[in-house]
């Protein structure tokens, strides 16, 4: 095979130093592909793709699905806190116990436990596995959703949909493998670090206009196709000119399969965000035109419409959650916003016969706490909020192999510490490759010096919670 510097200079290396054997073989072939190109798994898969309903601000399980009832027996009374002493939270020092803001009942003929907040979900309920141990380590946002998104809480490393997508490409040639919507501000939570940039997340914003284009920069400025097709040709042999003179520039060649797949994405992207291919039925389940659910059910509509057509890693970003006062009017509110889209997303892929190779992800970045929050100090009860919680909080997963209508792990009498069960976020990680037929543990990437993963140097597979 003829050696390509801009492609493959590190594979070539590889494959030199293991006798041209078949895996360094199959990496030069890859590189040869393209960066994106599909790769084999470790192993058979349960899951081809991943959608990541990921709720931001730290959802209530006490609400939706964890109650207790020595919390709601002690509601507005003082009791005592488990925290260590020197411990400080701001609101908290009362330490009142604060009820669930809604009934939690067991749904549908597996009994898992949900908020009458959450009426859609409760429908689907026997496709879901309620995952009521989980656990994280920080108890501040940014660096809790960053340990969420990439493993760790305060470096610069892959996002999950980063590892994701280098470990088996892309499905598509036509369309990123890893497209993130609506997401927060910091770029960490959806890049690529030190793996190739093509592997990174790209941005997109649901139009809700026509005239929206919902990546930006992705209209053609030229005046026809011919034109722009010259003036990109032109781009990219001084961009690979470059790349040659520097040896293989992981960045510079980043931006080179960029282009290119910006240019196809072109004709591909607005194909695909046109809503209006979808049937009015389908609209109406999602909510789309409704105006609390508008938003959300456009977004996790397009989720669906970018998984079939071959995207990889789709997360969807539905803000909002950090509930420190008013918690009982504002998760209603975010109840009401995303419940119908999310469970309209399971029964749409589940029609369609996509759900079984699909894992779907619900989750926060951690939870909150049992005992109220009243940042004025003198709020009635029942306006207070509550306090960040990573020692324990609830995420559910669909499809994807895993085990429908279970109820995973336990919590203490107050709904503060896992008791039985516990899955912390490197074991989601892990067990999340383990579906896509990955193993963590192999899924690596040496940098400076040393072999990084998604999992760092922790993490189990859930196996009981997998079909």
């Amino acid at each position: 095979m003829k050696f390509n510097p801009v492609l493959n200079r590190r594979q070539w290396l590889r494959a030199s130093a293991c006798g041209f054997g078949a895996l360094a073989l199959q990496d030069l072939a890859y590189a040869a592909a393209g960066t994106l190109a599909e790769r084999p798994p470790h192993f058979t898969p349960r899951a081809k793709r991943v959608i990541f309903l990921f709720m931001q601000g730290g959802p209530s399980q006490h609400d939706l699905f964890d109650p207790k009832p020595y919390i709601r027996s002690r509601h507005g009374e003082k009791i005592d806190s488990p925290l260590p002493k020197q411990l400080l939270q701001v609101g908290t020092e009362k330490f009142l116990a604060l009820a669930e803001a809604a009934p939690v009942r067991p749904r549908g003929q597996s009994g898992v436990p949900m908020s009458d907040l959450l009426p859609h979900l409760s429908g689907v309920a026997d496709d879901l596995c309620l995952l009521r141990g989980m656990s994280a380590d920080n108890p501040q946002h940014a660096p809790a959703e960053l340990q969420f998104h990439t493993g760790t809480q305060n470096d610069v490393r892959p996002s999950m949909g980063a590892w994701i997508s280098y470990g088996l490409g892309s499905e598509s040639r036509d369309l990123p493998s890893f497209v993130t919507i609506h997401p927060q501000a910091d770029v960490r939570y959806y890049g690529s670090a030190f793996l190739p940039a093509a592997h990174q997340g790209t941005r997109l914003t649901v139009p809700l206009q026509p005239d929206q284009t919902p990546v930006e920069n992705l209209r053609n400025a030229s005046p026809n196709a011919t034109i722009q097709r010259d003036r990109l040709e032109l781009t990219q042999r001084l961009n690979r000119r470059l790349v040659d003179r520097l040896d293989g520039d992981q960045a510079m060649q980043g931006m080179i399969e960029a282009m290119e797949l910006a240019f196809r994405m072109q004709r591909t992207a607005p194909e695909i965000v046109d809503l209006s291919r979808e049937s009015k039925a389908t609209l109406d389940l999602y909510g789309v035109g409704n105006r609390t659910t508008d938003r959300n059910g456009r977004a996790c509509l397009l989720a669906r419409r970018l998984s079939e057509a071959g995207v990889r890693f789709v997360q969807v970003t539905m803000g909002g959650w950090d509930h420190h006062g008013e918690i009982r009017s504002n998760i209603r509110r975010l109840c009401a916003e995303t419940d119908q889209p999310a469970a309209a997303l399971l029964k749409d892929l589940k029609s369609r016969g996509l759900l079984d190779d699909t894992l779907v992800l619900w989750s926060g970045e951690f939870g909150r706490t049992p005992w109220s929050q009243d940042l004025s100090g003198t709020a009635p009860i029942d306006t207070h909020g509550r306090e960040h919680q990573p020692e324990s909080f609830c995420a559910w997963m669909a499809g994807g192999g895993i085990r429908p209508g279970l109820t995973h792990g336990e919590t203490d009498e107050m709904g503060y510490r896992v008791v039985a069960g516990r899955v912390h976020l490197h074991d989601l990680h892990a067990t999340i490759l383990h579906q896509l037929g990955l193993d963590h543990t192999r899924l690596t990437w040496r940098h400076m010096g040393r072999d990084y993963r998604l999992t760092d140097v922790y993490g189990e597979v859930v196996k009981e919670i997998l079909a």
